[in-house]
């Protein structure tokens, strides 16, 4: 009997034991189901009921340094279809093949698919979302998604770029700062039965997503649109290929603008070439001439070779190097260091490289920045071609002197003049100032950054003193001077290579002028340059006409005033193109009871200074900028005795 009450107890506790077991195991399961593997099987479940397309991000906005949007992202509709709930596919395809603008059996191809999504229109204008609603076809389903725009078109295209459809940036700063712009992924989710058959509305469609970063430029947008409408001004009247210009501030290399001829419109990029949609200014090299002769007259004046009263002998016009023979466009004699500058001497130039011989003239050519990248902060610059000056021979070391035979970019050339309008210190130019969040909380900020000392203050100051003469009287660049300031630079005119003899072209030449105003404190660099132009290209003809045009308008919308009295103004030759309605008025001041108020209402101080002079007028003027107020009004008699004012401001 005992045995027996032994053997059950035995027999209980064995299979509580069991079941202890079993229970363990099942917590275990459960808890390896429920925790370890729970991240995996939510996953799985999702995509057994879920279907997620990954949408184009939103990209970041770029404005220019006053705040006005240069590139947005606006919401746009993409089109999408469920195949399976198309039930007719040759009649869908026929039907949107003409508003979509695709191939219909491409359609067919997609609309025959045994997928349960496929993309049928990206980012489609409003038109097309209204034309294909109302076709109202079976299983086609629209999604908003990010449509990059540029407010501005054309206009600084070559520096902003553009977008590809995903969209990543593809050309310009919309590429170099590519994963700063991009932001988070939106999702489309739709939920699905245990057939695959959708679920969800178009309205419950759209997940996650983040906009990316902001850029703010140093771009101008006044300023790059008086560059790019004088650039395609005097490429239309020249008959040129194309032409750059690029402005800078020379004391942070900040670029103000950046134009490049041909342009296009970013917003319709695939409509234009490469070559149009090339950015010049960083892409493209030239032999500079006789703009880059004042870098080997830095290289000299630092190194006291010549004592700045000392005449150097020009040879009358003609002078053999090296077996060829170099000549001045006049038949110069002895001419100082200033004159070898403001008459633009090859003879003179030739000589002086050859007292800084090889190795020397070649570490400041090196130090000026040229035969490397500048390091602005665009995608596809060159550094240009400098070759090592053991490679130089006699008529190389005479060429290299006055520009011919090393090639440089616009870049280059401006950011290397802004050394000597600075005082010596050689920036490093740039174009996005600052970066900031979605919400507007600075991330970024870009600060001037020095490369190096090329010359000492007291040399760029005697070589800007050189620069000045080149646009007074006598000099090479004279179209380029401006009523009221003094403006420093040198014009350019130098052959191009014939590619296919490889020798220099008889008939195509670039020219450049590159300078800086005013000359006593420089405020703006600004590179000239234009490809090919037809008939006179002389520099001095060519492109300091229209660095006059740009720098005058420039220096007024940044409020720089001109020096000297009315009367000494109003005796120079005006630079500033008459506005229409300006024209419209003079004839019309004068009247038989006597001088009535012109309407000087948003003009520039410059404008106003003109018609005082051109009428006779004597009016007390305050404040800077544009005219905000006038006394008498517009069109009332100016009394005799009664005080008269004009108040500008900003």
């Amino acid at each position: 009997m005992a045995l027996t009450e032994r053997g059950i107890r035995l027999r209980i506790n064995l299979f509580a034991l069991i079941f202890i077991l079993a229970f363990l195991v099942i917590a275990w399961r459960a808890y390896y189901l429920q925790v370890v593997l729970s991240p995996d099987l939510k996953h799985r479940a999702d995509q057994q009921r879920q279907r997620v397309v990954k949408l184009a991000p939103q990209r970041g906005a770029i404005f220019d340094r006053n705040g006005d949007a240069l590139a947005v992202s606006l919401a746009a509709k993409s089109l999408y279809a469920d195949p399976i709930e198309t039930k007719k596919p040759q009649s869908a395809a026929k039907q949107l093949a003409p508003l979509l603008k695709a191939s219909e059996q491409e359609l067919i191809k997609k609309l025959s698919s045994r997928k349960r999504f496929v993309w049928l229109g990206r980012k489609l204008d409003r038109d097309t979302v209204k034309q294909v609603r109302d076709l109202n076809i079976a299983g086609l389903r629209f999604i908003e998604e990010p449509k990059r725009y540029y407010p501005q078109a054309n206009s600084a295209a070559h520096i902003l770029g553009f977008t590809g459809l995903d969209p990543n940036g593809l050309e310009g700063v919309e590429l170099e700062y590519d994963q700063q712009l991009q932001g988070d992924s939106g999702r489309l989710v739709s939920l699905r039965d245990a057939r695959g058959r959708g679920l969800a509305s178009e309205d419950q469609l759209i997940q996650g997503g983040e906009a990316g970063r902001n850029l703010y430029l140093t771009i101008d947008k006044s300023l790059q649109y008086v560059a790019e409408k004088e650039l395609a001004r005097v490429v239309r009247e020249t008959g040129a290929v194309g032409g750059t210009v690029v402005m800078m501030e020379p004391a942070s290399g900040k670029v103000i603008a950046l134009a490049s001829q041909p342009d296009y419109n970013p917003n319709m990029a695939g409509h234009f070439s490469a070559a149009k949609r090339r950015n010049r200014a960083v892409c493209d090299m030239y032999e500079p001439g006789s703009t880059f002769k004042p870098f080997l007259m830095a290289g000299v004046l630092e190194e006291g070779l010549v004592p700045l009263d000392k005449k150097i002998y020009c040879e009358n016009g003609r002078f053999s190097v090296g077996g060829k023979t170099i000549r001045d466009h006049k038949k110069f004699k002895r001419l100082s260091l200033t004159e070898i500058i403001k008459f633009s001497s090859n003879i003179g130039t030739a000589k002086l490289g050859k007292l800084m011989e090889r190795e020397r003239f070649h570490s400041y050519i090196n130090s000026f920045g040229f035969g490397e990248n500048t390091g602005i902060d665009l995608p596809g610059e060159v550094g240009g071609i400098l070759r090592a000056p053991n490679k130089w021979f006699e008529i190389d070391l005479a060429a290299i002197s006055f520009g011919q035979g090393l090639s440089v970019t616009s870049i280059q050339m401006v950011t290397a003049m802004a050394a000597i309008a600075n005082g010596g210190l050689l920036m490093e130019p740039y174009l996005v100032e600052k970066v900031t969040a979605a919400g507007g909380e600075q991330i970024q900020r870009r600060l001037p950054k020095v490369r190096r000392r090329v010359i000492s203050e007291e040399t760029a100051r005697r070589v800007r003193a050189m620069l000045v003469e080149v646009t007074e009287p006598g000099g090479t660049g004279t179209r380029a001077a401006l009523a009221g300031y003094h403006v420093a630079g040198k014009t350019g005119t130098a052959q191009k290579v014939d590619m296919v003899t490889g020798g220099y072209s008889p008939d195509k030449r670039v020219s450049s002028f590159v300078g800086f105003v005013p000359a006593e404190s420089p405020a703006l660099v600004i590179s000239v340059t234009v490809d090919e132009p037809q008939g006179s290209a002389y520099g001095g003809l060519v492109a300091a006409p229209v660095f006059s045009r740009i720098a005058s308008q420039s220096l007024s919308h940044l409020n720089i005033l001109p020096v000297g009295s009315v009367e000494t103004l109003a005796k120079e030759q005006p630079v500033v193109e008459p506005l229409p309605d300006l024209v419209a008025l003079l004839p019309d001041v004068a009247v038989s009871d006597g001088l009535r108020m012109p309407d000087f209402t948003g003009m520039t101080y410059r404008q106003v200074l003109r018609l005082m002079s051109d009428n006779k007028l004597n009016l007390q003027l305050t404040g800077s900028g544009q005219v905000v107020k006038q006394s008498p009004a517009p069109g009332e008699v100016i009394r005799y005795g009664k005080q008269a004012w004009i108040r500008f401001g900003a």
